[in-house]
């Protein structure tokens, strides 16, 4: 079982940094529980599970399966130790929010497809649904994880791109959603070179993929390339949060969203997240989406 210690240069907090990476407290590929973080993960060298936990002034780190020592390896991306710490809003909401979220970090797995599944799954559909529906695929067609606390490795893509539309019917996936997911787990050796390349040329490639818009690039840069200036546009909720904490407006489309960020260039999304975090809710008007159970249908 290979292990290391690290020094990050600054406090992390590995709840925040990693959250974004679990669906929901039901994730099978994830197990946050008592300051220990445990995730399942496929690797360039093959499956792996990770295992970070704060010990003293550092982060105790340990792996188990093939892929171990890849983790261990990456495992400073992981937490945010990579993220740069030259975020200096000027005095207003943002400024408070840093300091009271200072050890916000964006990490950064290296793992594409591992995020745009889950993030295809989200498309246009409530929260609830989307982590039903992604749990219900990981327990259908992942296998069980290297190492120990029981998780669940995300499901292969050349699993997934075997499967059928009735397969994916059965966790709730509507056609269009199943055929973005075929195509890009047919395409996921390609997906995962974006890691290599320019953040310009990344948001080209994931946004040529038919399926990948705006919304799921957006994501995909930030968690696997630790991308903290690239904005969710498209997101149902985001622009009325941004414009009501640095406007006061209470509803606002992309276009506006992105200009009231755009001071903050190169930390854009990091704003947007320190919004949601804790800035104030904006006023709700209208009825909430309906649930679906598409499975039933």
């Amino acid at each position: 079982m290979p292990a290391r210690f690290l020094r990050p240069d600054g406090p992390i907090a590995l709840g925040r940094a990693l959250g974004p990476l679990r669906r929901g407290r039901g994730d099978p590929t994830h197990r946050f529980e008592g300051g220990e973080y445990l995730r399942a993960t496929r690797t360039p060298d093959g499956p792996a599970t990770i295992r970070l936990a704060h010990a003293g002034s550092g982060i105790e780190v340990e792996a188990w399966g093939p892929g171990a020592r890849w983790a261990l390896e990456h495992a400073p991306e992981l937490i945010g130790m990579a993220d740069p710490a030259d975020f200096d809003p000027p005095p207003g909401v943002l400024h408070r929010l840093h300091r009271r979220f200072a050890n916000l970090r964006f990490c950064r797995t290296r793992a594409v497809f591992e995020v745009v599944l889950p993030t295809i799954i989200e498309q246009r559909v409530t929260g609830k649904e989307s982590k039903q529906s992604y749990r219900r695929l990981v327990w259908g067609y992942g296998e069980p994880a290297p190492g120990p606390g029981g998780l669940r490795l995300p499901p292969a893509p050349a699993v997934l791109a075997s499967l059928q539309y009735e397969d994916y019917h059965r966790f709730g996936l509507e056609r269009r959603r199943t055929e973005t997911i075929r195509f890009a787990a047919q395409r996921a050796a390609r997906l995962e070179e974006v890691v290599s390349t320019s953040r310009d040329e990344a948001w080209r490639r994931l946004t040529a993929f038919a399926g990948i818009g705006p919304w799921t690039a957006a994501i995909a840069l930030q968690v696997a390339l630790g991308d903290p200036d690239a904005v969710e546009v498209g997101d149902y909720h985001l622009p009325n949060i941004v414009a009501w904490n640095l406007a006061g407006e209470a509803r606002a489309d992309d276009d506006r969203m992105l200009e009231l960020l755009a001071p903050f260039a190169g930390h854009r999304a990091r704003a947007a997240r320190l919004l949601q975090m804790g800035g104030s809710p904006p006023p709700k008007f209208g009825p909430k989406n309906a649930i679906r159970d598409i499975a039933h249908i």
